[in-house]
């Protein structure tokens, strides 16, 4: 991941093989989630995936209250998506962020983004 705006808060991070979960992979049981401190976000990892086709979703949560905060309608935190997919309204569709995890080792270059 690259492109936070600060070292505040922490980077919260979703992977998820469902899109009925994606980009809100919270309530997905199966998802992979972790909470990592900005300054020590650069490179976030995950053992054990199974082959198949996944979405990463992530946060730059500044003030650290663990949620995405919002001004009306726009983001008021960074966030990004595997892929890098354009954002126009509203978080991009599954297919759009997905990539596939076929070898033991894959990894995707996230670039945060910030609406205000």
């Amino acid at each position: 991941m690259h492109g936070l705006r600060s070292m505040k808060g922490n980077v919260l991070v979703c992977v998820t093989a469902n899109p009925k979960y994606f980009p809100d992979c919270s309530k997905d049981p199966k998802s992979y989630r972790a909470k990592v401190a900005a300054r020590d976000a650069e490179n976030v990892s995950f053992q054990g995936l199974a082959k198949g086709t996944y979405a990463v979703a992530l946060i730059h949560d500044e003030n650290a209250n663990s949620k995405m905060d919002m001004a009306v309608f726009l983001p008021k935190e960074g966030f990004g998506f595997s892929r890098n997919p354009a954002v126009v309204t509203g978080p991009p569709k599954f297919k759009a962020a997905a990539f596939a995890v076929d070898a033991d080792e894959v990894s995707q270059r996230v670039k945060m983004k910030y609406m205000l």
